[in-house]
């Protein structure tokens, strides 16, 4: 596919998707939703970590409403199922981490967007606007999944009818991100996250997430039985092996993502 809303570029197993439509602060169309999904998809396959930023000044304010000529004659349901389910599912079920970093504001759909990521960084100047409710919607993009299991359903529900901005530090201290970084050491954060990422341990990372998120739908003993199945299989990769050896040898790991 030939990305025309967004870049992507693939250095040191880092994918670097950057939303870039500046102009109307990297909001969303029918068309950067594909090249979206279409880069998460193949970054699985060619790095070992996903890093999603915006370009300039916003990281993405939602749907373009110019992308849409009449409202009144959009089918939502359709639209949803359509561009922005399978856009989402691919960074969802991407199997190796992905991270958010959010450099500036996040709306509607973009904070949706943002928050679908396994990691979420924010510079201290970003927020999260939940603007749905100004005009008469529930939150989409995922946001109704993603809110109540990372900062409860209270915050959630709040920060859905009252339509308020978020700090990025504010969400931060309300478990809604993983960390708000002041501007000036943003990237610098980000950047070393993403290494720090693409030389572990591919397999078991991808793992983790897995097990983390099934843990909702499992009783103890269910968990218990499919932490076990798990740690049988990446207790048989090669990095578990050199995972090992290193702590013996008292070296850095040098992991393989196998």
């Amino acid at each position: 596919m030939k990305y025309e809303t967004i870049r992507y570029r693939v250095e040191n197993d880092i994918a670097l998707i950057t939303l870039n439509r500046p102009k109307v602060m990297n909001a969303l169309t029918v068309q950067m939703r594909a090249e979206i999904e279409n880069a998460f998809q193949r970054a699985a396959g060619e790095a070992r970590v996903v890093v999603m930023t915006g370009k300039d000044k916003a990281f993405c304010t939602g749907q373009d409403l110019g992308d849409r000529a009449n409202a009144a004659d959009v089918d939502m349901e359709q639209s949803l199922k359509k561009t922005y389910e399978p856009m989402l599912k691919a960074i969802f079920e991407c199997p190796i981490p992905t991270i958010s970093a959010v450099n500036g504001p996040a709306a509607g759909a973009g904070a949706n967007l943002a928050l679908a990521a396994d990691i979420v960084i924010a510079s201290e100047s970003a927020y999260f606007l939940q603007a749905f409710g100004r005009i008469g919607l529930i939150p989409d993009a995922g946001g109704t999944y993603t809110m109540p299991r990372s900062m409860g359903f209270a915050k959630a529900l709040g920060a859905s009818l009252f339509a308020e901005k978020i700090p990025a530090k504010k969400a931060d201290e309300w478990g809604l991100i993983w960390e708000a970084v002041a501007d000036d050491k943003f990237e610098e954060t980000w950047r070393a996250r993403a290494e720090f990422l693409a030389k572990g341990p591919t397999l078991a990372f991808s793992k983790m997430k897995l097990a983390l998120r099934e843990s909702w739908n499992h009783n103890l003993d269910e968990q218990l039985a499919m932490e076990a199945k798990i740690q049988g299989k990446v207790g048989r990769s090669r990095d578990f092996l050199e995972g090992v050896s290193a702590f013996l040898e008292k070296r850095p790991a040098k992991f393989e993502g196998r």
